[in-house]
């Protein structure tokens, strides 16, 4: 059925897959000079162009949940199978016909193959061999783009099922979170430390920066070692009236802390300094002069200062306050880190309560389409990029020996030699390399 569909449009098909040709060619020259500048910019700039975006296309952001490991395994499934199918269609419509299609096990990874009638395969014109042999590559590429293009068209497709609005929506909380007291599902996170969210890419990185911050030498209260104290130099100006009506801290077991749900802040100044309880010995009433306690749900509607923001590190007039108002960070204990996360609740909790059902399930279609069209791009991007190698056994290696058949400056023995040394550098380079992602991946999901 695939040779007959493949001839009958011949005309068509290799018009398409002649494009595929030149832009397979450029991939496989560009990408495999960045897997041999990798290790050069690792060596002496540190890192390496290819190590910086590897990540990115072959470890999208999935957790090990069964969804997600049933969506990464059909997406391969696909990908590999649309792969396969560019090279049948292009051998038919040459006129090669397939002898019979084979699926294995590379290690952890699947693979599948379209075996060819050889003979017939090495008589036809070089361009078209490169047609055939580039026909996978430029079918996963075109797969990326109808993946993307279905994704912008989503909001469009769904309209009735799809909220959108200027932030991320809250899909799960887990118990064990800490902002599982203040978030639930649905909400809309809006900023992240005042600035604006918009992908969910730069909601992990964010937090990522912002998370646990520990002193190498923490400051410890007199007389306990079990309480050090450090800022994060996100300060909030609050009035004197604040100040002065804060109520007093409590001394427990040995340690000073506020009462109820109140947080300990203290003055910060233009120079990034604050006071620490216990950084010298003075008396439990000095101590409760220059802290104070105040509800942190309070606090945080001030106007902020400090150097500690995003985009202030270096900005000194964002440390000031007005004459009446003092510059107060929370003090923090090693191991904890403060956060200011701005978030709208679209649905009451009574809303949420009778309509939690049909809420989830309407909400859950869209996301569940999204992962699967963002996996599927990742996966389809990947096979690409991997197949545009010089590597054994991969498109790119018979790519490179039939364009090298073009080159009339190397007769046949240089030009098996030049496809023996790609070969094995690559091969090298990509194993290397490989075998750096896998180990850093493991590190991070361990």
């Amino acid at each position: 059925m695939i040779f007959n569909l493949g001839r009958k449009h011949a005309r068509y098909t290799r018009a398409w897959f002649s494009v595929g040709v030149y832009f397979s060619l450029v991939a496989l020259v560009g990408i495999s000079l960045l897997l041999l500048w990798d290790p050069i910019g690792a060596l002496y700039f540190r890192h390496g162009s290819v190590s910086a975006w590897l990540p990115n296309i072959l470890a999208p952001s999935f957790s090990g949940s069964i969804m997600d490991t049933s969506i990464i395994i059909a997406s391969t499934i696909l990908s590999i199978a649309f792969h396969e199918f560019g090279h049948a269609i292009a051998a038919a419509s040459e006129g090669v016909q397939m002898e019979y299609v084979a699926i294995f096990m590379a290690v952890l990874f699947p693979g599948a193959l379209v075996a060819l009638n050889y003979d017939l395969l090495e008589n036809l014109p070089l361009f078209s061999m490169l047609r055939i042999y580039c026909a996978g590559i430029w079918h996963n590429v075109m797969f990326c783009a109808a993946c993307v293009l279905m994704a912008l068209l989503l909001p469009l497709v769904l309209c009735p099922l799809y909220m959108s609005g200027d932030g991320l929506i809250v899909t799960g909380v887990s118990q064990s979170s800490s902002l599982s007291r203040s978030l639930s599902v649905h909400d809309v996170i809006l900023s992240v430390d005042g600035l604006n969210i918009r992908k969910t890419d730069d909601w992990m990185k964010m937090l990522a920066q912002g998370t646990v911050e520990k002193t190498s030498s923490p400051e410890f209260l007199d007389g306990s070692q079990s309480y050090g104290a450090t800022n994060s130099g996100k300060g909030y100006c609050v009035p004197n009236s604040w100040i002065d009506a804060s109520k007093n801290l409590w001394q427990i077991n040995d340690k000073l802390s506020c009462p109820d749900e109140l947080i300990v802040f203290g003055k910060f100044t233009c120079n990034g300094s604050t006071y620490f309880p216990g950084t010298d010995r003075v008396s439990d009433k000095k101590l409760t002069e220059d802290m104070y306690c105040l509800i942190a749900k309070d606090v945080v509607k001030l106007k902020k200062c400090g150097n500690g923001w995003r985009g202030t590190e270096d900005d000194d007039s964002n440390c000031t306050c007005l004459e009446d108002e003092y510059c107060l960070v929370p003090i923090l204990t090693p191991g904890f880190s403060w956060i200011e996360i701005s978030y709208a609740r679209p649905y009451s909790l009574e809303c949420l309560r009778k309509e939690e059902g049909n809420l989830s399930s309407s909400h859950d279609v869209p996301y569940i389409l999204e992962k699967c069209l963002s996996c599927l791009l990742h996966v389809s991007a990947a096979l690409a990029a991997v197949n545009c190698l010089p590597v054994y056994f991969l498109d790119g290696d018979a790519i490179l020996e039939t364009a090298l058949r073009y080159v009339a400056w190397f007769n046949r023995r240089q030009q098996r030699v030049i496809i023996k040394v790609c070969r094995f550098l690559w091969t090298v380079l990509s194993i290397i390399m490989f075998s750096r992602f896998l180990y850093s991946m493991t590190i991070y999901y361990g």
